[in-house]
């Protein structure tokens, strides 16, 4: 089946220059406010020193080009040297990274870099960990868009770093058909015309339902909380159906390898962003 026809997953994930140039910009404002008190009162304005990043347990490493884009938005005459690639394996005690340049302007930018590189490595560590658990299986793992507020962008991107894929990012990307439109306008048969070129999904949460969603030839059927047995019955029907089979919800890390068994094309986990923890980090000057 053709995920990426329908989902986003990139060899080389990137994130748009401009959201994330709005999101530091943001960060920054709501951080600093009218400056720095502290540091401004203690640290020398010109005093330069070495600081690093170091890691305090182990995880995957995702957003160390965003902690150098807020170094670099506080102060550009700031260095920063990645000493681990974009999604490489990081242990416990490991320099990330390391900053030269103004103390103020370290010590200004230290919290969103290492808020928003602490949150990206958890979504890419946790998404890292569903993927491994299926890895036997031709099932995807996609995301949902139960992200943080404003970090949309961001988070999805950790997800492509670890392997997963991108559901839809925005409301206006795709027709996605869920139980309250149905309630809304009173089920399927009160469907208005759908215009073309737009990729269509559907919901079911029963073997019924799901029968009766063939008829509309959707891209792609949601499979909502149905049970396995039901879930499986649902793909040998679909049999060589150009349709797409997700499944969505109450599926964790302890049981999605049951899910992917049935033989599903797409496992959509909102746990990937909605409830991660971020890793544990820290800046040390040296």
């Amino acid at each position: 089946m053709a995920y990426d026809k329908y989902f986003l997953s990139e060899k080389k994930p990137q994130i748009n220059p401009k959201e994330l140039k709005a999101i530091i910009k943001r960060a920054l404002a709501e951080d600093i406010g009218k400056g720095d008190i502290t540091t401004n009162l203690t640290i020398a304005k010109n005093a330069k020193v070495v600081a690093k990043i170091i890691a305090k347990e182990n995880f995957i490493l995702c957003g160390n080009f965003v902690a150098k884009n807020v170094f670099t938005t506080v102060d550009p005459t700031l260095k920063f040297i990645e000493k681990i690639k974009e999604g490489g394996q990081v242990e416990a005690n490991d320099t990330i990274a390391i900053i030269t340049g103004k103390a103020r302007s370290i010590l200004n930018a230290e919290r969103v870099a290492l808020n928003l590189l602490a949150l990206l490595c958890g979504v890419a560590t946790k998404t890292n960990q569903f993927v491994q658990k299926i890895a036997p299986y031709k099932t995807k793992i996609t995301d949902t868009r139960k992200t943080v507020a404003g970090l949309r962008e961001l988070q999805k991107y950790a997800v492509r770093v670890a392997g997963g894929y991108n559901h839809r990012m925005r409301l206006d990307e795709m027709l996605l058909i869920k139980d309250n439109h149905l309630r809304l306008i009173g089920g399927y048969p009160k469907l208005p015309k759908i215009p073309k070129g737009y990729k269509v999904e559907m919901e079911a949460q029963s073997l019924n339902e799901f029968k009766h969603l063939l008829n509309f030839k959707p891209d792609i059927i949601m499979l909502d909380n149905m049970n396995i047995s039901d879930m499986k019955k649902a793909v040998q029907i679909r049999a060589n159906l150009p349709i797409l089979l997700e499944a969505s919800g109450g599926i964790n890390i302890h049981n999605i390898r049951k899910y992917a068994s049935t033989g599903v094309d797409i496992i959509s986990v909102g746990e990937l962003t909605h409830s991660v923890k971020s890793v544990d980090i820290s800046l040390e000057i040296i």
